[in-house]
């Protein structure tokens, strides 16, 4: 019980580190921000697959009623980070960004008899970004000049207890339980060249606080004594999230700098969609894995607020066609020679994926950015005196967002996540 203490407080301590935005993403200033997928280090190198995944050395929480597989005897936890360089381009001009994140810290262990209990920090969106634009009024040679500043930040993140259990043979069922919690804030700045024009500032905000809940199933069918294919099914509770989302309204007049401020707000005016998943995982001779993944995100249905303003008129009001529903589509796979091997290469897991998601976001009259993903990892074994069980997991993504006549984004990352797997729960005999 005090190591598992120990492995709390250690998730505990990347909150602060986890609360830094991963992203530079203009993409990020619409809605939540960015989606971060929410998958951890080993199903990352195939793409984010991981609906139908269930093995005893991996910590699975994209469907909880893995949780049940989770070897009797070890105490895993898993921590991942990301290093990414983006390139934005955009009528012919370029330009780079680093960022580097810690993205979750998740633990798991054997509560009894076919029941697994996992719980941990993982992020659910992600905001990041500060950029300007300059244009004049009228002639491009006499017209006056402004800028349109926007800055953003913040993000939701979630902790989560998740148990899962096997009633019946090759039958899992699971829950996770989350309490989520940030914020996010998306400025637009208007500074103008006259000095007689006052400077206004627009900020949409809200700070979250509130549950998600998270339901799976999965069933194991043997096709032969070598083929396994296990079907998983998710499930996301959408609710109305008690916060009411604010619109500031900053005029700073030219002459005196005094400001003048409205206030806008919307009583409850947030919600989480429900969010649907289904998957296959095929096994053969637990050395071939491959999977597929299909999730809706019901976006649809949610409403987002908006300020409108059109002369002396202003309003901030709930918009019916903010979202639009999310496709994702995840293929991936993992090949081991032979997990149990006394050799390291042996025991090297090889993993690949794709995946491609529609956008959730409208942006004016035209769809959000879509997302292509390409994957490709490996599972390394850690090899020592004392442990030959814990896996370090390292992969290389590349990401492309891009939304008609607007931004390209390519992005390469690498992640890396350790999976410390150790046997806390055996019982040693001596002689």
């Amino acid at each position: 019980m005090k190591k598992i203490i120990i492995a709390a407080i250690v998730a505990a301590s990347v909150l602060t580190a986890s609360a830094q935005s991963g992203t530079n993403s203009p993409y990020s200033q619409f809605g939540f921000g960015e989606l971060t997928g929410e998958s951890s280090g080993f199903n990352r190198g195939m793409g984010g697959v991981g609906i139908g995944f269930s093995e005893g050395n991996q910590v699975n929480y994209l469907n909880p009623a893995s949780y049940s597989k989770l070897d009797s005897l070890t105490f895993l936890f898993d921590a991942g980070l990301s290093l990414q360089l983006t390139n934005f381009e955009e009528n012919g001009k370029r330009l780079n960004a680093n960022n580097a994140n810690f993205d979750y810290a998740v633990a798991g262990f054997r509560a009894a008899k076919h029941v697994g209990v996992s719980f941990g920090l993982i992020p659910f969106t992600q905001i990041g970004y500060n950029y300007s634009t300059v244009n004049r009024l009228g002639s491009q040679q006499q017209g006056m000049q402004y800028s349109n500043t926007y800055v953003g930040n913040g993000g939701l993140r979630k902790v989560y207890v998740g148990v899962g259990w096997e009633p019946l043979r090759n039958l899992s069922l699971g829950v996770n339980a989350a309490y989520m919690w940030g914020d996010y804030s998306h400025s637009l700045i208007n500074g103008y060249s006259d000095t007689y024009v006052n400077a206004i500032t627009k900020t949409l905000s809200a700070e979250v606080r509130t549950y998600d809940v998270n339901f799976g199933l999965q069933y194991t069918a043997s096709l032969t004594k070598k083929d396994k294919l296990t079907l998983g099914l998710t499930y996301g509770l959408g609710h109305e999230i008690s916060t009411d989302p604010e619109c500031s309204i900053v005029s700073i007049n030219a002459q005196t700098q005094v400001a003048d401020t409205t206030h806008y707000s919307i009583s409850k005016g947030l919600r989480l969609p429900h969010t649907f998943g289904a998957g296959l995982f095929w096994s053969h001779n637990n050395k071939w894995k491959i999977g597929f993944d299909y999730t809706l995100q019901k976006w649809a249905d949610v409403k987002f607020p908006e300020f409108h303003s059109s002369g002396e008129q202003s309003s901030f009001t709930l918009s019916n066609d903010y979202f639009s529903n999310r496709h994702k589509f995840v293929l991936g796979g993992e090949y081991c020679k032979n997990s149990l091997s006394r050799n390291f290469f042996g025991r090297l897991r090889y993993r690949a994926g794709v995946s491609y998601a529609t956008p959730y976001v409208n942006i004016g009259q035209n769809d959000g950015p879509k997302e292509l993903s390409v994957s490709a990892g490996f599972g390394i074994p850690i090899v020592n005196s004392y442990n030959n069980r814990s896996i370090l997991n390292v992969s290389g993504q590349w990401v492309r967002q891009e939304a008609k006549g607007m931004l390209k984004e390519n992005t390469f990352r690498i992640c890396i996540g350790i999976t410390f797997n150790e046997r806390w729960f055996q019982k040693w005999k001596f002689e």
